[in-house]
């Protein structure tokens, strides 16, 4: 064995003394830490946990066979692993005692190549189950954390909405009362402070709804199925123009290959950029918006593109975050959490967004979904 490598801890248990000693000696040669006993009784009484790597026990003993003592020895450390010793009379046996729980099994008289083939197999088998062990630990602990924080944000999530909304709600229908009644009375700065505390009001409220939006779809659970994104942005398509038939729009769409999804979450995608594409494009004479996808290895890529406000590209590293805005709100409206949205439902089907704009020169937003 290499002089590198740890020293394996060997708990050799036969009957035969003179064998077990020859055993242990050989194995001392090869690097191996051993320690012998001709009584197996023994033996489990000096046994502690995470005392050895492994048990090397003869299968046939008087005072109690191989087959109990890993048994027992397994009661005392369930990590350890063990590995029977048997003549070539016994090779049922031993595959019986590997049925039982042994690891594997070494034929008398031994041969050392064999003996020590067997056990750096044996030992490399212990490694991967002890990290296996700690992984699922680790996952346990993790999946228990994930339980106690999607346990706060419910209860975020109930504080924002019976808790903020009512507030926001008084102040905005106080204002609105006080409008109807005093209005008449009011000098034109005191109407100008109520307006200027009406819209925070109402930007407020939709702040709320937003932030609900985001945590309601980050936990909601994906039902996945076929989609017609034809069909789906067609219909999108149809519901923002009717928001302002008047609106002259060159909008083309090109061939959409369908794609598995979750239809409510990707409708929400599709809403969001063509909404702020139909939003951004406004005072664009004319206004175009294209609808289309490429593939890029085999792999469909949609995308988004208009010829309206755009943005500067070393601030698209914003453009996905949480009430990121790259647009004042005098010249649009929102508040910026749209895209972050489109981002974890894209993220959560497996797939990518990207962005790609100029100012003044229009956008194009590209995802793909796994």
């Amino acid at each position: 064995m290499s002089s590198a490598a740890p020293i394996a801890r060997l708990l050799v248990v036969d009957d035969e003394a003179p064998q077990m000693k020859a055993l242990c000696n050989t194995l001392e040669i090869e690097g191996y830490a051993t320690t012998g006993f001709s009584s197996p009784k023994q033996a489990l009484e000096e046994l502690k946990p995470d005392a050895y790597d492994l048990l090397l026990t003869d299968l046939m003993m008087p005072e109690m066979d191989g087959i109990a003592l890993l048994a027992a020895a397994r009661e005392v450390d369930p990590n350890l692993l063990s590995i029977v010793m048997t003549g070539h009379a016994t090779i049922d046996t031993a595959v019986s005692a590997m049925k039982s729980g042994a690891l594997d099994y070494i034929q008398k008289p031994f041969r050392l190549n064999a003996v020590v083939t067997v056990l750096t197999r044996a030992l490399e088998m212990r490694s991967l189950r002890i990290q296996n062990a700690a992984l699922e630990r680790g996952l346990r602990e993790r999946t228990q954390e994930l339980e106690v924080a999607n346990a706060d944000l419910e209860s975020f999530s109930y504080s924002v909405s019976h808790d903020l909304r009512a507030p926001v709600r008084i102040v905005q229908s106080a204002i609105e009362m006080y409008f109807g009644e005093f209005g008449s009375s009011v000098p034109d700065s005191g109407r100008d402070l109520l307006r200027f505390a009406s819209d925070g009001a109402r930007r407020m409220g939709e702040l709320i709804e937003d932030l609900l939006k985001f945590s309601r779809f980050s936990r909601q659970p994906l039902l996945k199925g076929p989609v017609s994104m034809q069909a789906l942005v067609a219909r999108v398509v149809a519901e923002l123009r009717a928001l302002d038939p008047q609106r002259t729009v060159d909008l083309r769409i090109g061939p959409l290959p369908d794609c598995e999804a979750d239809a409510s979450l990707l409708e929400q995608v599709v809403v969001n950029l063509l909404s702020n594409a139909f939003k951004f494009t406004r005072g664009r004479e004319p206004a175009q918006i294209e609808v289309g996808c490429t593939s890029e290895n085999g792999k469909p890529t949609y995308f988004v593109a208009d010829n309206g406000a755009g943005f500067d590209m070393q601030y698209v590293h914003k453009l996905f975050g949480v009430f990121q805005r790259l647009h004042s709100l005098s010249e649009f409206e929102g508040t910026g959490v749209g895209l972050s949205l489109v981002k974890r439902i894209v993220e959560r089907h497996g797939g990518q967004i990207s962005a790609a704009g100029k100012s003044g020169a229009g956008a194009k937003f590209s995802f793909t979904l796994g």
